[in-house]
């Protein structure tokens, strides 16, 4: 055994809901090894005093845009649509791959330090981002979104089409990297950003290839009325229609599906996620997640990007996800934490096709693992652990941070990322690189 967790609370997640006190956890190689309320026989290469101590599986971000926390408050009070065209656009446009690597490490870190260790990544510049997952050691889904804006007189052959070419290069290279712990997924912005010429071949590729697929849908009352009102169709039915949701289907918003659509994507078996911060922040609206999970949807959680949340901290989108579901609904029984919970590891898990490796503690399973420090003031007493997991805690209360059987972060110190080489890229190159010419242009 190489590391065992001594006198630790264990959080499982498991189908049981098992929760374990003064326990032991032990890791070796890449997995879990020894649970149990009985210590080890064996003695193991290294010990870690969990005293006072939360051991939980790591959360799973399934819907964010790492490379975008180089606006994190560049724009604020104003809706998803002016963002977009007035402050995000112009600035993305200027971002070249230097650049984003620096966003993206920086939001990595942040993941790391509030307890993610998987999570799911819609925006462009794949191969950086990919680079920079392998080099951090978390696990991911990648999905640089493809585009269609050319009408049907134009040209367009998904096989030659340099951005279409480009992703399955990507495929090929880094797809199931490193056992699976790097994996591409096929991504579209939205359905207002891409028609069938685009859909069908990719939603193809991606069967052939065994990818799974990201894209926002439905988060706004607006872009349904559009689409509606363009086709005839929902946004759910017309993607559907050119067989988008034919293949593992990671939809992010949900705010605005009407039952039949919530119905269709159980059928097909896609994941909702929410992403309750950006959505409030944004005033688009929340999706009421009684009635996606009462469809048969899977639901995990997510926490968008930091120019639209401010921040990653998945433990903040645990307790805001509970209790708008408990205003909307006006019943305070509803969504308990250990539903809240569930939606950040075992529902994000399946989201992303692990459920076999992660999202529980079971022996045999990925170590994949967070400490939570249960000794601030802030988290005592604590009469129920998963109450105070949920409601009670933060990002900053993570300890600990492991992935595969490696600390990524422990004592407040990062071992695969150099945060002083990230914040030096952040003042010397890339602020000035994403913001300079459009102040000059003012």
């Amino acid at each position: 055994m190489d590391i065992l967790f001594s006198n630790v609370s264990i959080v499982t997640m498991d189908e049981a809901m098992h929760v374990l006190f003064s326990a032991y956890l032990g890791v070796t190689g890449t997995k879990i090894s020894y649970i149990s309320k009985e210590p080890p026989k064996e003695a193991p290469e290294k010990i870690i005093d969990g005293t006072g101590m939360v051991v939980m599986p790591g959360l799973i971000n399934c819907h964010t845009h790492l490379a975008l926390s180089l606006l994190r408050g560049a724009a604020e009070d104003c809706g998803p649509g002016q963002w977009l065209q007035d402050y995000v656009f112009p600035r993305t446009d200027l971002m070249d791959s230097r650049a984003a690597k620096a966003g993206i490490t920086l939001a990595l870190a942040e993941c790391i330090r509030f307890g993610v260790t998987s999570v799911s990544d819609l925006f462009a510049f794949g191969e950086v981002t990919a680079q920079a997952v392998a080099d951090a050691g978390l696990k991911a889904n990648i999905a640089p979104p493809l585009s269609l804006f050319a009408d049907e007189s134009q040209d367009f052959d998904f096989e030659t089409d340099p951005a279409c070419k480009s992703f399955r290069e990507l495929v090929e290279k880094w797809h199931n990297y490193d056992h699976g712990r790097i994996r591409i997924d096929a991504g579209l912005q939205g359905e207002y950003t891409g028609n069938y010429r685009l859909w069908e071949p990719l939603s193809a590729y991606a069967r052939e290839q065994g990818l799974g697929i990201q894209l926002h849908l439905a988060e706004t009352k607006e872009e349904e009325t559009s689409c509606q009102d363009r086709t005839g169709l929902s946004s759910a039915a017309l993607l559907d229609c050119h067989g988008i949701f034919g293949v593992s289907a990671t939809a992010a918003g949900c705010a605005h599906l009407e039952e039949e659509d919530r119905l269709l994507l159980a059928k097909r078996k896609a994941s909702a996620v929410c992403c309750p911060v950006s959505g409030m922040k944004f005033a688009s609206g929340a999706a009421p997640v009684m009635e996606l999970v009462k469809s048969g949807m899977n639901v995990a959680l997510g926490t968008d990007s930091a120019a639209s949340n401010n921040n990653l901290d998945l433990f903040e989108e645990m307790k805001l996800l509970g209790l708008l579901e408990k205003q909307r609904t006006g019943d305070p029984s509803v969504m308990p934490p250990q539903a809240s919970l569930m939606m950040a590891t075992v529902c994000g898990a399946r989201a992303q096709g692990r459920q076999d490796s992660c999202g529980m503690l079971k022996v045999g399973m990925d170590a994949d693992l967070i400490l939570v420090d249960f000794t601030a003031p802030h988290l005592m007493p604590s009469h129920n652990i998963l109450s105070s997991l949920v409601y009670s805690a933060h990002g900053s209360d993570v300890a600990l941070t492991m992935v595969r059987g490696k600390i990524l972060y422990a004592g407040g110190k990062f071992t695969t990322i150099d945060l002083d080489e990230v914040v030096r890229e952040l003042a010397e190159y890339a602020i000035d690189k994403v913001f300079t010419p459009v102040k000059s242009e003012s």
